[in-house]
């Protein structure tokens, strides 16, 4: 009885396990693609943006507008959004399947059409599984003290 007990609570181990590290090679998987993102933005990178961008995208900004993928990556190019720097901290993840819950604090330095300027946002972030990589599907920010 003993031998039957510790194998059936093997066999649970390791079935909780595998998915505990399909989950956790996600989450490394979603923050590199946000500090993919990062950099894309500070760099105005069109075609990083462009492949880490759903053709979905909603990108709500803290002020009310949103963008469509077209016009996020439009206004990072051009300058009219222009991020000099940008930290993040307090980072969370949560994967849900083929979806991840990003949620962090973003200050950055911003030179807008050329008026410098910073911003401290708490972000939300949705990113989706689209074969291999992970996508930004819509992003929320809002002005924090």
């Amino acid at each position: 009885m003993k031998k039957c007990t510790f194998n059936l609570l093997l066999i649970v181990f390791f079935l909780c396990a595998a998915p505990a590290k399909a989950q956790h090679k996600d989450e490394a998987a979603v923050a590199a693609a946000v500090e993919q993102m990062r950099l894309a933005m500070i760099n105005a990178d069109s075609l990083a943006l462009t492949i880490l961008a759903d053709e979905q995208l909603s990108y709500g900004h803290s002020g009310g507008a949103i963008d469509d993928k077209k016009d996020f990556v439009g206004k990072i190019v051009s300058g009219r959004s222009d991020f000099v720097s940008i930290t993040l901290t307090d980072q969370t993840i949560a994967i849900a399947g083929k979806t991840a819950i990003v949620r962090h604090k973003l200050d950055a330095v911003t030179n807008d059409n050329g008026k410098p300027g910073e911003v401290k946002l708490s972000i939300i972030l949705v990113w989706h599984k689209h074969k291999s990589a992970w996508k930004l599907l819509a992003r929320q920010a809002v002005k924090r003290q």
